[in-house]
């Protein structure tokens, strides 16, 4: 009977060995900030995660620069890598997480470790004996990954005291009604410091909003109007002036 229980186990380990230690996604995207630090890429952690990536042979984007049109017009074709912190007494505590565009987790690594003194240090030394637990990780060329849910925004929110709402002033001839344009292309919204940047399929950032203390309202700007984005009966509109006339542009926004 010992004999049997031996030769099972025995067997469970080599299965165990013999697992090919790859993902089929390509695209991984880093936040500009992880969540329990003050401030982006707070002791160099950021730009770490992406190198310590890219050595694997994954392309990995910030979430706050243009990602390519195929990541953009369909978030689940990447990962998200997120850290969480559990630090106790002198000690540094880091883990790695790679999240697919529902928030499931893909991958874990170890709580990695660090009892270094300078904050720096020990927050990379932590990050590093993380992403050791890795192994042989990589990117298998040629892979394709299945995917049919659709874009949502990214998992992390910058929570920053929001500016207070600002209403354009009103003109001296203002219209009784405001002049409406149907919605054009869809636009995806791409989470950044303060709000979200709105991108077409281009990929080409369209608007920037900045959030405010009113739900569902912002204060939005391009490179030639400023207005404010809000939610009218369950439809989204910009509003602006241009030449004395309020204007009110209905858009089409995935969040």
């Amino acid at each position: 009977m010992k004999t049997y229980f031996f030769i099972i186990l025995l067997a469970l380990s080599f299965a165990a060995k013999g697992q090919s230690n790859t993902i089929n996604y390509k695209y991984l995207i880093v936040p500009e900030k992880f969540s329990f630090l003050k401030q982006p890429n707070q002791y160099n952690l950021n730009v770490l995660a992406k190198a310590l990536f890219e050595d694997k042979g994954f392309t990995v984007y910030y979430d706050n620069t243009e990602i390519p049109s195929e990541i953009a017009t369909d978030r689940c074709r990447a990962l998200v890598v997120e850290v969480e912190e559990h630090n106790s007494m002198f000690v540094t505590n880091l883990t790695i997480l790679l999240k697919d565009c529902k928030g499931n987790v893909v991958l874990k690594s170890k709580e990695g470790k660090s009892r270094e003194k300078e904050y720096k240090q020990s927050y990379n030394a932590a990050m590093r004996d993380a992403f050791s637990s890795f192994g042989d990780l990589h990117y298998e060329a040629g892979s394709t990954t299945v995917v049919n849910a659709t874009p949502v925004k990214p998992v992390q929110e910058v929570k920053t005291a929001a500016p207070a709402p600002v209403t354009p002033p009103a003109p001296v001839n203002q219209p009784a009604t405001a002049t409406t344009k149907q919605a054009e292309a869809l636009l995806y919204a791409q989470a950044i410091n303060n709000g979200y940047q709105l991108i077409d399929s281009t990929p080409k950032i369209v608007l920037t909003l900045l959030k405010t203390t009113v739900a569902d309202y912002f204060i939005a700007s391009n490179s030639s109007t400023s207005g404010i984005v809000l939610k009218k009966d369950g439809n989204w509109f910009f509003e602006y002036y241009k030449d004395n006339a309020l204007v009110s542009e209905k858009l089409s926004i995935k969040f």
